[in-house]
């Protein structure tokens, strides 16, 4: 059985964490996992990754405690390290990464959608937090550096040593997920939102370079990231979806992108 089972279809890969019912995650897992972030990055037929849960009770509910639990510390530090790589493999990935948030979402399992660079949730998902606090530990997979840059310091702190956990609607609130979608065909809905930043109404290669902009800019200097959206806009320029982006608005007609 696939522990992240991947499809690939119009434009999209769907990557689904597969380990029913809370999807806890492995180091098996995210062996897959990393090798799926992988296949969707060389398929040139693919523009966007999304990542979900199988069910609807969680998307993830974060490491596997009980095999934590009996680990030595030095596999337990070994684990967390393979795990970051992954999440900043998939978060660095010049594609747009949309987590398709169905059932809770906690601890270790929000770490996973804040690499994503955009999250939707079900309506009635359930639970969005970082609670490792009351375990005596601390989000260990980059939860302290993706919220902080998320939400600032002062409230991430908050968030995370309550052990807060909260509804969808107050995470949409909070800045924590982007949209809330209803229940109802949840994941085609999420699918559809993901394809509308495929060609040929979207052009992909901008779209990723925006994203690298603001992902790898931001660690950066202001001038040096400054540098680096200049880069990014010269490839960009020389590419032929910018040059059909430009005569397009002279022409006053949707721009038909290629991603090329």
């Amino acid at each position: 059985m696939a522990l992240c089972e991947y499809e690939a279809k119009d434009g999209v890969a769907l990557l689904t964490l597969n380990d029913p019912p809370a999807n806890a995650y492995s180091h098996d897992m995210f062996r897959e996992i990393d090798d799926a972030i992988l296949k969707a990055r060389f398929d040139e037929n693919v523009h966007v990754v999304v990542i979900t849960g199988k069910g609807e009770k969680f998307f993830c509910a974060g490491a596997n405690i009980d095999l934590l639990a009996k680990a030595t510390p030095y596999w337990k530090y070994n684990f967390c390290l393979h795990a970051n790589e992954t999440l900043n493999r998939l978060e660095h990935t010049p594609k747009l990464v949309i987590a398709a948030i169905n059932g809770h979402c906690v601890g270790g399992g929000l770490e996973v959608a804040l690499a994503a660079d955009l999250r939707v949730v079900r309506r009635s998902a359930g639970l969005i937090g970082l609670p490792e606090v009351a375990l005596g530990v601390l989000p260990g997979t980059g939860g302290t550096q993706r919220l902080a840059r998320l939400l600032g310091k002062s409230r991430s702190i908050e968030l995370m040593v309550e052990g807060r956990r909260m509804k969808p609607d107050e995470a949409l609130a909070m800045g924590i997920v982007n949209k809330v979608l209803d229940d109802e065909a949840f994941l085609e809905k999420a699918l559809e939102y993901a394809r509308s930043f495929c060609p040929p109404a979207k052009a992909p290669l901008a779209v990723g370079r925006i994203k690298r902009a603001v992902q790898s800019g931001l660690e950066m200097s202001f001038e040096g990231g400054l540098a680096l959206e200049r880069e990014l806009q010269a490839e960009l320029f020389a590419s032929e979806d910018a040059k059909e982006g430009f005569v397009a608005f002279v022409e006053k007609r949707a721009p038909q992108f290629k991603a090329r």
